[in-house]
């Protein structure tokens, strides 16, 4: 299998806050992917971010399930990818029960989503998994191009890639805060963390890498939060982000927290100059 090329580091972002001129600016400073975080309601906003740009790819990180159907996001892939080129990678998730009323059966769920992306001629090379645990790991290495875990660490980066094995890509997410004093900047943290810190799947995921129920409750605990977000000068965050590819990353998502309505290209250049 061809495996598509992600560049070092891209950038993961909500949906909404995406532009087109945010798009054309990380590709100018080096990143090789802007992957479009959450399931975005907006049918438009990938063509809009490959119409900006000239290589950069567009990923989705992810379409849900349960919202999307199968027969639906091929359709989006086949038009995006013949117009831009094969700049377009479907990521899909199975969600969180307790978002998602529908939830039922994942593993299987996630299986007859790839059997029907095959029938509607999607490559395995075209698509990536997010996964968090062994089983959806080695689907994704079976199934996919590989996978895009979000919300862990290095150690679970390393964990993956001897599940995935060496062929498949492996493009895990990681919050930063460029914020040298750690009081303001796991306030940051712990804004961005909360809502995922009562979902089974992460807490799961959590547990595997040795934290306990003490650790997520409260709004986490700073062992844990400090393991979830890097934060600190560029130097400290460059190197947190380096791990994942020493560990076994090909391509790792950054997703930058600010305060609220801060922007995110000063962290995004700061990390440029140190890794790109």
């Amino acid at each position: 299998m061809t495996k598509i090329e992600l560049g070092r580091l891209g950038i993961w972002r909500p949906w909404p806050q995406l532009s087109p001129e945010l798009a054309r600016d990380v590709e100018e400073l080096g990143y090789g992917t802007v992957w479009i975080g959450g399931s975005p309601t907006d049918p438009d906003i990938a063509g809009r971010l490959l119409a900006a740009t000239d290589r950069i790819v567009i990923a989705t990180g992810i379409v849900n399930m349960w919202s999307t159907p199968a027969e639906e996001a091929a359709a989006a892939y086949h038009r995006l990818n013949g117009a831009h080129g094969d700049r377009f990678l479907l990521g899909a998730g199975i969600g969180h029960p307790e978002r998602d009323r529908e939830y039922r059966s994942p593993y299987e769920t996630i299986v007859d989503y790839l059997d029907r992306l095959d029938t509607e001629g999607v490559p395995a090379r075209g698509r990536v998994l997010a996964a968090l645990g062994p089983k959806v790991l080695r689907l994704a290495a079976e199934r996919a191009a590989g996978a895009h875990p979000y919300l862990t660490t290095p150690e679970h980066t390393r964990s993956a890639r001897e599940i995935l094995g060496a062929g498949p890509l492996l493009a895990p997410e990681q919050k930063i805060v460029l914020e040298p004093d750690p009081v303001r900047a796991r306030v940051i943290a712990r804004d961005a963390l909360g809502p995922y810190l009562g979902l089974g799947n992460y807490v799961a995921s959590f547990e595997r890498l040795g934290f306990t129920g003490d650790d997520v409750a409260g709004g986490g605990s700073d062992a844990l939060v400090d393991a979830l977000v890097a934060h600190g000068d560029a130097a400290a965050v460059a190197a947190r982000l380096a791990a994942h590819l020493d560990a076994g990353a090909d391509n790792v998502a950054v997703q930058v927290l600010t305060e609220p309505g801060g922007d995110p290209r000063p962290a995004l250049r700061s990390i440029a100059g140190a890794l790109l």
